[in-house]
């Protein structure tokens, strides 16, 4: 019951949220990379650092740790790929804020059955936020011993914040984010 009523209140924070998200996605000025630091960027000084984004991680954690035993059980994983399929419902997750006419590269399309991720838009993509939460956390499992910790999980943001600070500069701010440049 506690894991309906928390996913219902997340699932009502994003549907009250839709309303900006749906003007700013049908607005051709959007800022790719806006959306992530709004959420991301806990002290608002325009960059998310690997400290926030290690205490965001633990807080998303705790958020999806309903029973609070401090690892990920296969009801807990189950709820976090409905969160991302109710996410995907409401229009939001990966390329919500994609200008018209721009098209998510090959594999990274909004397919949530069980193929390879060739192509535009066919199948889950095998890693990130279409991959299941079960394979997501696999790589997580530091000790091998099949369960995913708190530490374990915020561990893992070293590896996560380096895939996004494309600049290398050790934040990740707006720079990070679009098309990427050819030197």
């Amino acid at each position: 019951m506690t894991r309906v009523l928390k996913f219902a209140t997340i699932v009502a924070l994003c549907g009250a949220a839709l309303p900006a998200v749906a003007q700013q996605a049908a607005d051709p000025a959007v800022v790719p990379g806006q959306a992530f630091l709004a959420q991301w960027d806990l002290d608002g000084d325009g960059q998310v650092t690997l400290a926030e984004a290690r205490s965001h991680r633990a807080d998303i954690f705790a958020m999806f740790d309903s029973d609070g035993d401090g690892s990920f059980s296969a009801a807990e994983l189950a709820g976090i790929d409905e969160f991302k399929q109710a996410q995907l419902e409401a229009g939001m997750g990966p390329g919500h804020q994609r200008a018209d006419g721009v098209m998510p590269r090959a594999g990274m399309g909004r397919g949530m059955g069980q193929g390879q991720g060739q192509g535009q838009g066919q199948g889950m993509a095998g890693q990130g936020f279409f991959a299941p939460a079960a394979d997501q956390m696999l790589r997580l499992d530091g000790n091998g011993d099949g369960r995913v910790t708190q530490a374990e999980f915020v561990a893992g943001s070293d590896r996560w914040f380096a895939m996004r600070d494309r600049t290398g500069d050790g934040v990740v701010t707006l720079a990070d984010f679009g098309p990427r440049r050819r030197g």
